[in-house]
């Protein structure tokens, strides 16, 4: 798509910092929180930037750097790079940081395992989960509920396998917390906000009870407290 270029180079117009690494975030913002929680599992400095996208200025600043205006954003400043994608994210985490490396295992099979496991939650569980919070804040007449039940129907056989997987205890891909369970938590979180599976699915429930337990998630949570009024919850 980029043809070799990287498109986010705009970090010129943000100043120099003290601060190598800055990430362009929202508290609220699903993706960024897979984000946050590597950041915080490998103990890796950072400058917080809040973006305000119902401010003008803000976008248009954003919107200069990222064109796409998607978060997160990872920019080392030292580097004079720019990555977007969570996942991109952390892989670039885990090359640079000798603590976050444990995040995407060396053993090549494992490290396989592990990003087929961070697909799978960012697109099995985590989009449609997007898709029926993204209706609830659409127009009365823009509304999808045929995409809606289909997204819900599709959740409820992502779960299922995360039953199947995760009722023995563990992280997504074994013993240790990896890259696959920053992309759990708050795609699990989330997905119970908007459709409750305690109850219905057991496994994953206490999956999302462990996640959540875990030092750099409960961070995470605590911090995006104060916005959570934000969140439409129907």
């Amino acid at each position: 798509m980029y043809r070799g270029q990287d498109p986010y180079y705009a970090v010129e117009a943000f100043g120099e910092f003290a601060m190598s690494l800055r990430l362009y975030y929202h508290p609220l913002a699903s993706y960024c929180w897979k984000a946050l929680i590597a950041l915080y599992e490998a103990d890796v400095a950072f400058e917080p930037d809040l973006v305000d996208l119902s401010d003008p200025d803000a976008r248009e600043r954003f919107v200069r750097m990222t064109p796409l205006g998607k978060f997160p954003v990872l920019v080392d400043e030292a580097a004079g790079k720019g990555f977007p994608e969570s996942s991109i994210i952390i892989e670039y985490l885990a090359m640079k940081y000798p603590g976050a490396a444990k995040l995407i295992p060396a053993d090549k099979d494992l490290a396989l395992r592990v990003r087929l496991s961070d697909r799978f939650y960012d697109l099995y569980v985590h989009e449609k989960m997007q898709k029926i919070v993204g209706d609830r804040i659409r127009a009365p007449g823009e509304k999808d509920p045929a995409g809606v039940e289909r997204a819900r129907n599709e959740l409820e056989i992502a779960l299922s396998l995360v039953d199947r997987d995760m009722g023995e205890g563990g992280w997504a891909t074994g013993l240790t917390f990896t890259m696959a369970d920053c992309a759990a938590a708050p795609a699990l979180y989330y997905a119970n906000q908007v459709a409750p599976f305690g109850d219905k699915h057991t496994g994953a429930a206490r999956y999302l009870e462990r996640l959540m337990a875990r030092p750099s998630f409960a961070r995470v949570l605590a911090e995006a407290e104060p916005f959570f009024y934000m969140f439409p919850r129907s």
